[in-house]
């Protein structure tokens, strides 16, 4: 079965956890690529990665870039190498085992089946996380009732960031103008896709927060996201979408 599926993962400081998910992804039943952006880990979690590609050779690349540059420009850097190798089915994952390996098979089944944007959701059949401090949860949930509010889109789970694109989406939205970096990024890239007329799914999963490394959360992170829906949509009334 040819692997036309690529799951990319950002990494700083990830080595506790990057062996283990690598391995998860390739033990799958089905085949996936795994893309690695890494930027700058001073852990050596791109060493670990350097290392491994010698036993996954074809499957599993790595990508370095020069210091800590924002989430959202960690995946547009992987979008761009994914449309550029020919990829269909591009994923987005993290790689502290929020994000349940198992359920990439799932986000791909979503797309086959006629998705455009499979969104893993930790919202959609109420709320699905573990290990979360209560007010994170509570923040987490109602930014995305904020989202709905202010945007309009009908998305249970705004801020998702395990996600499953078909490759037309990638290729129709104008990456080089999504000017979000946080979890802002996550909810512009799907804003922009829905505007497109794209089909966009929500498939629910459990969410496990991490037990090995450090949480990149920030609280200027959901600042930028609460102001940045204000602005996005002001910014939507002026574009164009297909």
């Amino acid at each position: 079965m040819l692997a036309d599926s690529l799951v990319i993962i950002p990494t700083y400081n990830e080595k506790e956890n990057i062996e283990m998910i690598i391995r998860a992804v390739f033990s799958l039943s089905i085949p996936f690529n795994v893309l690695i952006v890494d930027d700058g880990s001073p852990d050596g979690t791109a060493d670990i990665v350097k290392h491994l590609q010698g036993e996954y050779s074809g499957k599993l690349y790595i990508e370095e870039r020069n210091g800590k540059q924002g989430l959202g420009s960690a995946y547009i850097h992987g979008f761009k190498w994914a449309l550029n190798h020919q990829f269909e089915y591009i994923f987005e994952m993290d790689a502290d085992f929020s994000h349940n390996p198992l359920d990439l098979i799932r986000l791909r089944t979503a797309c086959l089946q006629g998705a455009d944007l499979a969104i893993g959701s930790r919202y959609v059949t109420g709320v699905n996380v573990v290990n979360w401090p209560m007010s994170r949860v509570l923040m987490s949930y109602f930014a995305s009732v904020y989202v709905r509010f202010i945007t309009g889109i009908n998305i249970h789970d705004a801020t998702a960031g395990f996600k499953c694109y078909r490759r037309k989406v990638l290729e129709k939205i104008n990456m080089n103008k999504i000017k979000f970096v946080g979890y802002a990024f996550q909810i512009e890239m799907k804003f922009t896709a829905i505007n497109h007329g794209f089909k966009v799914v929500e498939i629910p999963i459990i969410f496990t927060d991490r037990t090995e490394g450090t949480s990149k959360m920030s609280t200027r992170i959901f600042r930028e996201a609460f102001l940045g829906v204000i602005q996005m949509k002001i910014i939507s009334w002026f574009r164009k979408y297909n």
